[in-house]
């Protein structure tokens, strides 16, 4: 299912490229942009040099990210150089303005679905996860910084006209990106158990956060208690209280937002 809504994505993004963007010479954010920018310049088709360029961050995923969201990544770059490929590049409609404003946003839609269904479009989305682990900046927001060596990019070999255009359609897709994926909130979870030793296994396997564990005993029982405390994505504390679950149905868990963290954020 995942792979079908990562698929999905890709195809959003694509048509955003080849409708929207790229009949103008505008680009777009990350890895894609750059394919862009040297399919403009160039005789190598986009999608080619989308899918070369993405090779070495996929393989820094996979040891950064694991199993699961480098292969969602890998289906998305194979399916979207494909559907850069197969679409054509035909503008939908003949102002450059309302092409920046609906690629831009059209595009943010397709990376957030893939986002939020453990996938990356690839290219700099990989670095930005890796780095929003570790901080409290949100993705989009990485994204747009990143992405200012883009817009200089477009300046020297276009015009300035068209780097802001670029600036703008990368601005509106970050905040597309931070409106349909929030994995940038964290939550503490902290969770007063019997069983502190096998939920703390099988979550540091699965989850792959770093787990604080106290002793505690129960006011009205006596009887003594683990007490783990995480933080975690919003997106990871279902599969959090499924563990727990599966192995204290009578476990007690409190979730509350965090405002920052400072300080290792993965075992990784």
């Amino acid at each position: 299912m995942k792979n079908l809504i990562v698929v999905l994505g890709s195809l959003i993004i694509a048509f955003a490229f080849n409708c929207f963007l790229v009949p103008f010479g505008i680009l777009s954010s990350g890895i894609s942009g750059i394919a862009i920018l040297l399919g403009l310049i160039s005789p190598f088709n986009t999608g080619l040099l989308n899918l070369v360029l993405n090779l070495p961050l996929i393989v820094l995923g996979y040891y950064k990210l694991g199993k699961t969201i480098t292969i969602n990544t890998l289906v998305c770059v194979v399916s979207l150089s494909a559907f850069l490929y197969v679409i054509p590049v035909v503008a939908v409609i003949d102002n450059i303005l309302l092409s920046t404003v609906f690629g831009g946003g059209i595009g943010g839609m397709g990376v957030g679905l893939i986002l939020k269904y453990s996938g990356t479009s690839g290219g700099l989305d990989i670095i930005a996860i890796i780095v929003s682990r570790t901080s409290s900046f949100s993705i989009g927001l990485l994204l747009t910084g990143m992405n200012g060596v883009i817009v200089l990019l477009s300046g020297f070999v276009f015009d300035w006209e068209i780097a802001l255009y670029t600036l703008l359609s990368i601005y509106i897709t970050g905040k597309m990106i931070d409106t349909i994926f929030t994995d940038h909130v964290k939550l503490t979870m902290q969770i007063v158990t019997t069983k502190g030793d096998l939920i703390r296994n099988e979550l540091l396997g699965s989850i792959y956060r770093g787990i604080t564990i106290t002793e505690g005993y129960g006011g009205y029982t006596q009887e003594k208690k683990d007490i783990l405390m995480m933080v975690v994505t919003r997106y990871e504390t279902l599969h959090v209280k499924k563990i727990v679950r599966k192995h204290d149905e009578d476990a007690f868990i409190n979730i509350y937002e965090t405002v920052e963290v400072d300080g290792k954020f993965s075992v990784n």
